[in-house]
């Protein structure tokens, strides 16, 4: 057998206990005080130094001592991410994951997820993450027009950045997406197409960005004279076997909408599905404009017209944000909305 040849910082990796900022500035030749700054990525220390404190604390394994930190600095340097399943936005945690990692690489800030679950805005897991300083901000989405979690945020002034806006009088750091400008641009499609009787999937009323898609919709449809139709008894986070079955059972009965404005791609599929079970065909009894966050639904079905959401940009966004917040930046600046990208063909 061959024996891996070992780097000379790995040789000199303790025998027993994990390395500490001693072993790093042993192995490095640099003052414990430098590499201290270093691992915190301080202006002051050159580019070159930060670079090789980094690549020796990874090879050794380093990890800082977390409480030490805390203790020296009043923080953790950790972010707290309260994640929705978002079933009905295919890849929304992966996507915005990364756009958040990407933001935080070269700073000192790791990841914590806590997981969300819907009907529930998980009041009691972000005044458990304040009440014991287990984070130095907090990102969550899903957002109510008076939100309990900002409400408590901003009472306690704790750095946070929400995926979504509120009603609250009071400015907040958030990041959103133009869901007027989505619903407006994909019923006004709908309707050039010829179709007569556009509808909308809109998410649960208690969401504030149910408001939004219901203000831009309803804009475009009035302008153009249109009938229309919004279900009371589906919204998007129903679950897709019961979006189908509405379908397929409103194409059966009279005076049925002809063009839809889905909010994601499972909605969209569950509606191509229950249209198919009355042979009615996309594209030509009845058009669908979908928002489009991943390259599913474009190769599934192409007749799909899309408009496009980037979540990792929303992630990166909501990071850099949350970064500023974090030191001290006015919350009037922090106020992010991205626009839709329509991917219309030419007509």
């Amino acid at each position: 057998m061959v024996d891996t040849p070992k780097s000379a910082a790995a040789e000199t990796r303790p025998k027993s206990g994990k390395p500490t900022l001693r072993t790093l500035a042993d192995l490095t030749g640099f003052a414990v005080t430098t590499v201290s700054r270093a691992l915190s990525n301080a202006p002051q220390i050159s580019a070159e130094t930060r670079r090789r404190v980094h690549e020796v604390a990874a090879e050794i394994g380093y990890l800082p001592d977390r409480a030490a930190q805390r203790l020296k600095t009043g923080r953790t340097n950790v972010i707290s991410v309260l994640l929705d399943p978002h079933e009905e936005i295919l890849g929304y945690g992966t996507s915005l994951m990364l756009g958040l990692a990407k933001a935080l690489t070269d700073t000192p800030y790791h990841i914590i997820v806590t997981p969300n679950f819907m009907n529930d805005s998980n009041l009691d897991a972000v005044r458990h993450i304040v009440r014991n300083s287990m984070a130095d901000g907090l990102i969550f989405s899903r957002t109510e027009p008076f939100d309990p979690r900002v409400r408590f945020l901003l009472e306690n002034d704790f750095p946070f950045v929400c995926h979504g806006r509120t009603e609250l009088s009071t400015p907040h750091p958030y990041v959103d997406y133009d869901n007027f400008s989505f619903a407006y641009e994909a019923a006004k499609r709908l309707i050039t197409r010829g179709r007569r009787k556009p509808t909308i999937i809109l998410p649960p009323k208690r969401m504030t960005f149910s408001q939004h898609l219901m203000h831009g919709f309803m804009t475009a449809v009035r302008e153009a004279g249109v009938a229309y139709e919004i279900p009371e008894e589906i919204h998007l986070d129903s679950p897709i076997d019961h979006i189908r079955d509405f379908i397929s059972r409103r194409a059966g009965q009279p005076d049925a909408p002809d063009g839809f404005v889905c909010g994601g791609e499972v909605s969209a599929l569950a509606t191509i599905t229950g249209m198919s079970d009355h042979g009615l065909a996309l594209g030509v009894e009845y058009d669908i404009v979908g928002k489009q966050t991943s390259k599913l639904l474009v190769n599934i079905q192409p007749k799909v017209e899309t408009i496009y959401e980037d979540l990792t940009d929303t992630g990166e966004q909501m990071g850099r944000v949350l970064m500023a917040r974090i030191a001290g930046t006015n919350t009037a600046d922090m106020q992010v909305m991205l626009k839709p990208t329509i991917n219309f063909p030419a007509t």
